[in-house]
This record gives C-alpha cells, structure tokens and sequence, in this order.
C-alpha cells in the first residue's frame, strides 16, 4: 500500500516492487434482489410529429411535420395524397423496387389485378415489366410515368413539375418521441478518448457528428463548433512548465508540480492550460 495515491491508483514516478499493491479498488456487494419495474406501452399522442415510417423497400422516413387535409395539395382526380416523401434518398439508397412498386400499384388498383412489384422479377417470367404496366397506366387513362398534375391547396394553380404519385405500403413503426428523447447534464466519460459515453442506456449524450460539424461549418458558426467539438466534448487540465514547456504532473506526496525525469522543473512554478 506504500505506492498508492488518494485516489486508490500507483503514483506517478514511483518505483513498483514485487509483491507491492498498485490498484486499490472495491465493488459493493448486491444483496437485494432486482427491481421489478412496470413498463407502460408508449402509445402516439397528437402532438407527436416525429413518426417513423418504412415501406417494404426498407426505406426508413421519418416524418416532420403534420397538417391538415385541405393544406395537402391534390391531382386533377381530386385525389389528395398521405404522405409527402422527400425523394432526395432514392440516388443514394438506389431502391428502384419502390418505384417500381408504386407502379404497380398505380396500375393495379386501376384494373383490378396484381402485380410483381419487384426489380429482379423479369428474368423468371411470372413479373410484369415496366413496359407493360405502362400500357396499362395508359389504357387506364394515367400518364405512362406515373407523374400526376398537382394542384395547389394554398393558390390553386398547378405546380410547375409533375409529381410522382401513387398508391403503396407503408408501416409505423415503434419509435416514439419520448423513448428517443434524452440529454447529458453530467455523467460517465470514456477514460482513452475523454468523451461522453454514446447511448441512452449508458446514460450518455447526443454526439454530434461528421455530418452535423460539416452542417456547422457551412453555416458559420465557429462559436458553436468550438462549443460542441472542444468546451463541452473533451476538455482536460494538464500542467505545463513555463521554462522547457514540457508536461507535469501534480504530487500529492509532495505537494508541488513535478515532471518526470528532470529534477531542474521540480520546483518551478508550472502553468495550468486547457488543451
């Protein structure tokens, strides 16, 4: 126990011998036995505009914003959509068989028939191809794209593109906003990296990523990303000596700011700096 400092750990720049004690640590013991707890069933209120939707596509959308019907914009059958989908995910995700899908469908419900909605169904010979459900979009009196005229619910005047329209599956699924919902006041750190633990159950923080710092630097707001990436990530104090400028350490034995190796920075004075 004569290497040991007050927090239970080997001090800095002591000398360990065989036999000697370098960690001094102590887990409670657990005697009772666990909690049972009740788990409510989350259920959706109407405030709760952060729903999570997935189609068979397994295309994962969350939806923002929640309006009334007569705010919708309609076709020229006065057909009003559900759902608005941003199609900026479909170049990245390349998942053609939703298209595809919403194809068939158009075309299914039209008619009166099923349809394959799926990209490697051709080959086999039991799928319909595009072509062909197009044909059937035109007979039906559809454009052959699938493309709808809408018309604004605010002016009433058309868009000036074409929409892609159509019926399809989508899914809720159990994300709801109170389970996602947490923040980091105070808490666990990783020792290696000095940074928050990462997840809910670890009681950690939110991280703020490549791409919310790539968000940050093109809005501007250095403040904030020095705020985020540096004052409240990973800070730490550490004692610099003011004549070599090499680091230190604190002795508690000793009471005074020393660096290892050379007895000259003992006793000088050392400034403290956040890096």
């Amino acid at each position: 126990m004569r290497v040991l400092d007050d927090d239970g750990l080997a001090a800095p720049g002591e000398i360990i011998r065989p036999n000697d004690i370098s960690v001094n640590k102590h887990v409670p013991s657990v005697t009772r036995g666990k909690p049972t707890e009740l788990e409510l069933k989350k259920i959706p209120y109407k405030k709760d505009q952060r729903l999570v939707t997935s189609s068979e596509a397994d295309m994962g959308r969350k939806v923002f914003v929640v309006v009334q019907q007569e705010d919708f914009p309609f076709s020229e059958r006065c057909i009003c959509p559900d759902l608005i989908m941003n199609p900026h995910g479909f170049p990245s995700r390349m998942t053609v068989g939703k298209m595809i899908e919403l194809l068939g469908s158009k075309a299914g419900v039209s008619c009166g028939k099923f349809h394959y909605g799926s990209a490697f169904g051709e080959p086999s010979g039991h799928a319909d191809k595009v072509e062909a459900i197009r044909e059937t979009l035109v007979r039906m009196g559809f454009s052959y794209d699938g493309k709808d005229f809408i018309y604004s619910s605010i002016t009433g005047c058309p868009l000036q593109a074409c929409i892609f329209m159509g019926p399809i599956y989508n899914q809720k699924l159990k994300h709801m906003v109170l389970d996602k919902m947490h923040t980091w006041g105070h808490g666990p750190k990783i020792t290696l990296t000095r940074q928050r633990t990462e997840g809910k159950t670890r009681n950690g923080g939110l991280r703020v990523g490549e791409m919310e710092r790539d968000c940050l630097i093109a809005y501007g707001a250095s403040n904030l990303i020095y705020e985020r990436l540096m004052l409240s990530s990973d800070p730490f104090q550490v004692h610099v000596c003011k004549e070599c400028g090499l680091l230190g350490y604190y002795s508690h034995k000793l009471k005074t700011r020393i660096r290892l190796g050379l007895h000259g920075c003992w006793f000088k004075k050392l400034e403290v700096i956040l890096k």
